[in-house]
């Protein structure tokens, strides 16, 4: 399977100063599971981390410092969000639009696996098939994260920021297409 790594970059006005990288490598898997391995390089003492918890879905995971995937179909204006918490946390999200939450849709676990050493952060987030958008288009991804800082501000991280303040909505922002969707 064809592996796509990215790097984040922070938004011009939130900054992370101890945090020296954060990548993301993208897989789809021959079951239709889309597979991202997240890595965050840097001062993790810079950061408020949530400690683990029993991984359950949880919302407003957003507010805090977690990992985060967009999935949209490029024949769709519908799209999926998923936050991860590095407590073991998980939320999923389906949107008919920009913003506009579709109430009443379960969206199925992610297979969740956090590692911490010094310096470095990771996560190998495995989605169900059924858990990406639907369409028939490719695959779109928006790759994002929030981390809180030790001092309670937020510095947002993704592939590109298409607006003057953070919004990881954004269509503008989904700018991974994977060539060999899932």
């Amino acid at each position: 399977m064809m592996i796509t790594s990215v790097a984040l970059i922070p938004h011009p006005d939130y900054p992370a100063p101890g945090i020296r990288a954060l990548t993301v490598a993208c897989r789809g898997l021959p079951d239709g599971s889309l597979e991202l391995h997240y890595r965050l390089a840097g001062d993790l003492a810079s950061l408020c981390l949530p400690d683990r918890a029993h991984p359950v879905e949880a919302d407003r995971l957003w507010a805090h410092s977690c990992f985060e995937v967009f999935l949209a179909r490029a024949d769709s204006r519908a799209y999926r969000e998923y936050n991860f918490s590095p407590s073991g946390q998980w939320a999923g999200y389906g949107f008919g639009a920009y913003r506009q939450r579709r109430e009443g849709l379960e969206l199925p676990a992610p297979c969740l696996d956090w590692q911490a050493a010094a310096g470095c952060l990771e996560l190998i987030a495995r989605l169900p098939g059924a858990a990406l958008a639907e369409g028939a288009g490719a695959l779109q991804l928006g790759l994002t994260s929030v981390l809180e800082l030790a001092d309670g501000r937020l510095s947002y991280w993704a592939l590109h920021h298409p607006a003057p303040r953070p919004d990881f909505h954004h269509r503008n922002g989904f700018i991974l297409t994977l060539t060999t969707p899932p």
